[in-house]
């Protein structure tokens, strides 16, 4: 694996450049002492010649002049200090004196342009053997050569220093660059294992000593995580996947969200619940979440949450019921905790409360149509009876005879809700109704005998049509004839006065290998949007034509009796103001659930 190396301004870097700085400060400092202290040297070594060759001159005049006239000596001196002069480019001017300081002579005059160049006045006085003073020599000096080798030294030390300040700077460069190269490597190689690349090896070969060590045991640690990960990969893949089943096989939504309110999971159910894809809503917030009509459902809550301090909402998780896409949902957040009990994030369940909320409704409108209904008949009972006892005698036969078979209808009435609610609370429990084979077509007669008194008085006439061979089926009486019983006093209520009832028995095309049975009226009919909730417990179609009163347990009754206690199916066909068919069909071979159940526990 190879790593690229990038160069940061890190505080590393920073540091480089500061103790560069420092270095080539200290570096100039030092070069300017020795500078400084070479020229003085060069300068004092200088005036150490200056003395040396003014006493060389005073000796060499003594010499030439010893045992001369007065005129010789300054011809003598003149030429000899010209001609020193001429073979020294570095004196500016000799200027003989006698005893009295009265000048012999000198070649200021003849050499005026380099006396004035004079840096430094020199004096060596003229003895003769016996060490007796005879007069003085002075000379000037330009220092044209000190000054030379002084800037010579000062290049030839600015030169030195400069490539020492070079090598050293590059000596530092070339190491830090290697050091932070390793480090580097070793940087991304701590980065690839945190990202789970088990197994990642450095190469180590031009590496320093300290670093070539480090990079070994890197190596080394490396290798082992790589096994241990092959030794626990299928193990730790598997509890993930456990854990991934579960969330994603539960029955309620789940959504999973990390630490910054980013969603990192979310099961199909509340994908259906929340009517998204997981992919649009994986790794954004999930605070930010709208339903189709642009409400921010989660929003209150989550900030609700994040603002409960952890120990509360560890005990108690936070519950609230929620409006999603017209569903009510019932949302319950709770803290995410690692082993270690750090935070992690919060899981949020969604349960789908649509269905239990209209079932609370329809229960509190069963109970308003149901106090309603006994209301009536109660009312019209205490009112007939009570005229009856009190005005009885006052009355005709023909007028009392009337009276109670008011009474009597309403007693039926009365009897008939009662006996709808006891039906839906035995249908509802787990009761195993008894079904012995029998015909079909002697229970649709004799509920039809028994409802032709009802039929008579709308003037309703029944049409009965049966194929020639319906064959044999088992199935509970009783319960069934509550169902014929059902469904031909629903077409009695809704049909015309003075129409016929078509009813039809005989075997089906909706179900194979059952009787079918239909009660169709020439009725007001139901829509389409009723139709799929007809069979509903509770459920009433109400409006400007659906008119007639009553518990909403009848066709929910017949639903339940065919086919969760007989296996078979209902079913209706309707339009509006075309009248209604009702039916339903029952297995003439029907699989015994109850036995299917028995082996299936004795098998587990």
């Amino acid at each position: 694996m190879k790593f690229k190396l990038n160069f940061d301004d890190t505080a590393q870097n920073r540091l480089i450049i500061a103790g560069l700085l420092v270095s080539t400060v200290l570096i100039i400092a030092v070069s300017i002492f020795a500078i400084g202290k070479i020229q003085e040297k060069l300068y004092e070594s200088y005036a150490n010649f200056g003395q040396l060759l003014g006493k060389t001159i005073a000796i060499q005049s003594y010499e030439l002049t010893k045992d001369k006239t007065e005129a010789q000596k300054k011809n003598i001196l003149k030429t000899h200090a010209v001609s020193i002069l001429q073979s020294n480019s570095d004196i500016s001017f000799i200027t003989f004196k006698d005893t009295k300081g009265n000048i012999i002579t000198s070649t200021t005059e003849t050499y005026k342009d380099r006396a004035e160049g004079t840096k430094t006045n020199l004096s060596a006085p003229i003895s003769n053997k016996k060490g007796e003073i005879t007069g003085t020599v002075e000379i000037g000096l330009n220092a044209s050569m000190a000054s030379a080798i002084a800037k010579t030294t000062k290049n030839s030390m600015f030169i030195v220093f400069t490539l020492v300040w070079a090598v050293f700077t590059i000596v530092i460069l070339i190491n830090t660059f290697l050091i932070t190269r390793e480090l580097s490597i070793l940087h991304q190689g701590v980065k690839a294992i945190s990202g789970g690349k088990f197994g990642t090896l450095l190469e180590h070969k031009d590496a320093s000593g300290e670093i070539k060590e480090l990079f070994a045991a890197f190596n080394d640690m490396s290798s082992r995580l790589h096994v241990y990960e092959e030794q626990n990969i299928e193990e730790l893949t598997l509890e993930r996947n456990k854990f991934e089943s579960v969330l994603m096989n539960i029955a309620n939504g789940v959504v999973v969200c990390d630490s910054e309110d980013n969603a990192v999971l979310v099961n199909p159910i509340a994908e259906h619940i929340l009517s998204v894809k997981s992919t649009d809503i994986i790794d954004t917030s999930f605070a930010n979440y709208v339903d189709v009509e642009g409400r921010a459902c989660f929003k209150d809550e989550i900030e609700t949450f994040k603002k409960t301090p952890l120990e509360i909402i560890e005990k108690k998780p936070l519950e609230f019921h929620v409006d999603v896409n017209q569903r009510v949902i019932k949302s319950v957040i709770s803290p995410m905790f690692s082993k270690a009990h750090d935070y992690l994030g919060y899981i949020i369940v969604l349960i789908d409360m649509t269905k239990e909320a209209e079932v609370d409704k329809l229960k509190s409108d069963f109970i308003s149509n149901v106090s309603h209904e006994l209301r009536t008949p109660v009312t019209i009972l205490r009112s007939y009876i009570d005229t009856l006892y009190n005005f009885g005698a006052e009355f005709k036969f023909e007028e009392q005879t009337e009276f109670i078979g008011v009474i009597n209808q309403e007693i039926i009435r009365l009897n008939n809700m009662v006996n709808d609610i006891l039906d839906f609370s035995k249908l509802e429990s787990n009761t195993r109704y008894e079904k012995v084979e029998g015909d079909i077509m002697q229970t649709l007669e004799a509920t039809l005998g028994n409802l032709k008194v009802l039929a008579e008085e709308k003037g309703v006439n029944f049409k009965v049509e049966k194929e020639d061979e319906i064959p044999m089926l088992p199935y509970n009486e009783e319960s069934i004839g509550r169902v014929i019983s059902n469904l031909v006093t629903n077409a009695i209520k809704y049909a015309p006065n003075n129409s016929t009832i078509d009813i039809k028995a005989g075997l089906s095309a909706k179900m194979a290998d059952s009787v079918e049975i239909t009660v169709s009226d020439k009725g007001i009919g139901i829509s389409k949007e009723h139709q799929a909730k007809i069979f509903d417990r509770f459920y009433r179609v109400e409006n400007d034509t659906h008119t007639i009163k009553g518990t909403g347990l009848g066709l929910h009754l017949v639903k339940v009796t065919v086919e969760k206690h007989h296996n078979g199916k209902v079913f209706v066909e309707s339009e509006p103001n075309n009248g209604s068919t009702f039916g339903f069909c029952l297995p003439i071979h029907p699989i015994n659930t109850e036995e299917l159940e028995n082996t299936a526990q004795e098998t587990v």
